[in-house]
């Protein structure tokens, strides 16, 4: 007796288009997943090579997610967008609501910032604008979650995007003055006279 070639063929179908369906479903969740924790625009080459999909896939997941945030896909409008900038996507708070988030952010309880948050800090007021890579490749560490705090804190602030690398540059507030007690950053104290000027040697310790 031989199998049914219209069942073969049904079956078959069926599960090709399920599995497109699922591939193109999971390809928006892990965009999404990406898309939360980075801190700058990532191109659509480089969303692809993060989720291991093909380019065209992501481009067409980030502009479903576009619409789907937007509130075209029959859904609600959503308090953040997927928003392209310097040839890169990233997830933004929306316009609208920038005071209600600052006015969060500035109410929650202060506390005494780390070592690390400090000399991060310090890289960028007296480098900026300067990208969260120059500050990590200063620092020698990885200072994500440094920027951060240091952003949540209202102390730094995105300054501009660079158009053709998408990076962002930080720079500090208004805020990072009032907390020093200083008119300006021309009142910064000069680095240089704080600086080893190597005349007693280099530690043993350190260059082995």
């Amino acid at each position: 007796m031989t199998d049914d070639p219209s069942t073969r063929s049904g079956t078959g179908g069926g599960s090709v288009a399920g599995s497109d369906s699922g591939t193109g479903g999971d390809v928006r969740a892990r965009l999404e997943a990406i898309l939360l924790i980075v801190e700058e625009p990532q191109s659509l080459v480089s969303l692809a090579a993060a989720v291991s999909a093909p380019v065209p896939a992501v481009r067409q997941a980030v502009e479903s997610l576009v619409a789907d945030y937007d509130g075209l896909s029959g859904g609600p409008v959503r308090g953040f967008e997927l928003r392209e900038v310097g040839g890169g996507w990233r997830l933004y708070v929306r316009e609208e609501h920038d005071d209600l988030v600052s006015e969060f952010v500035n109410t929650q309880a202060p506390s005494r910032l780390s070592q690390a948050a400090l000399e991060t800090l310090a890289v960028i007021a007296y480098k900026q604008p300067v990208t969260r890579g120059q500050v990590a490749s200063i620092r020698a560490v990885n200072v994500d979650s440094v920027v951060r705090t240091l952003l949540s804190r209202g102390l730094i602030t995105e300054a501009f995007t660079d158009a053709e690398t998408g990076a962002i540059h930080y720079a500090t507030t208004d805020a990072l003055l009032v907390n020093l007690g200083i008119n300006s950053l021309d009142e910064l104290p000069h680095i240089s006279p704080l600086l080893d000027d190597g005349a007693g040697g280099f530690d043993t310790e350190v260059i082995r």
